[in-house]
């Protein structure tokens, strides 16, 4: 995309920036549940647990046994590393739709783009965004800058899908795989010993020798006199 045409998308130059202030942003029911599906999900569960719990014991101890639990599981390495996978996932996911809010991504109706889900990769996150009649994968690639600050993350890239241009994908970098974690010394450093220092050649001067005229004849001045 050219910068000429990411400055027009961008709303910073807008022209009809005063619209805006015309806008309701449309809120419903099947909309606030879908971006809180998770949320949601762990307060039912949790709620039905401690339910479930109070049953053979206390509030009380029934909610330290959750509490327990939960601690047990960030204890393990992998399943720790598989919640804080899926917490950077839904966290992507608010962000997205947080900066889809200000930076006015969204229809003169107020509907934001949809994120329809969003997973953990070897690099950070990738979401699936579906855009809205008014919205496509160039805006969004208008604000790559204000994406990857709203993600807290290192880069960020857009991608439209070839076949339906109003699915876009959004990867969120945070970390270089190739990148070297720490410098490891080499321990052949320190017993490394420098080279001798080599001595000039010894230049041996040229003689130079007189030629003759003939073999054993003398100089021609010599035979004249």
């Amino acid at each position: 995309m050219s910068a000429n045409n990411q400055r027009n998308r961008n709303q910073r130059n807008n022209p009809y920036i005063l619209d805006g202030w015309a806008v309701a942003f449309h809120r419903s029911t099947a909309g606030v549940a879908w971006r809180w599906r998770t949320e949601l999900l762990i307060l039912t569960a949790a709620g039905a647990a401690v339910l479930r719990l109070s049953r053979d014991m206390s509030l009380t101890w029934a909610a330290i046994t959750l509490g327990g639990i939960v601690l047990g599981l960030l204890a393990i390495p992998g399943t720790r590393r598989f919640l804080i996978r899926r917490f950077w996932c839904v966290l992507a996911r608010h962000r997205i739709q947080r900066l889809c809010y200000e930076a006015r991504l969204h229809t003169r109706a107020g509907r934001l783009p949809l994120v329809l889900w969003t997973r953990p990769t070897k690099v950070g996150e990738r979401a699936r965004v579906l855009c809205r009649a008014g919205i496509c994968a160039e805006d969004f690639d208008a604000h790559i800058g204000e994406l990857r600050a709203a993600c807290y993350a290192r880069e960020a890239r857009v991608t439209r899908n070839r076949q339906w241009s109003q699915l876009v994908t959004i990867d969120i970098i945070r970390r270089d795989t190739l990148a070297a974690g720490r410098h490891v010394p080499s321990p052949l450093m320190g017993t490394r010993t420098r080279p001798p220092t080599a001595e000039p050649p010894t230049v041996t001067p040229l003689m130079v020798v007189q030629p003759v005229d003939a073999a054993g004849s003398e100089p021609a001045e010599t035979r004249q006199q």
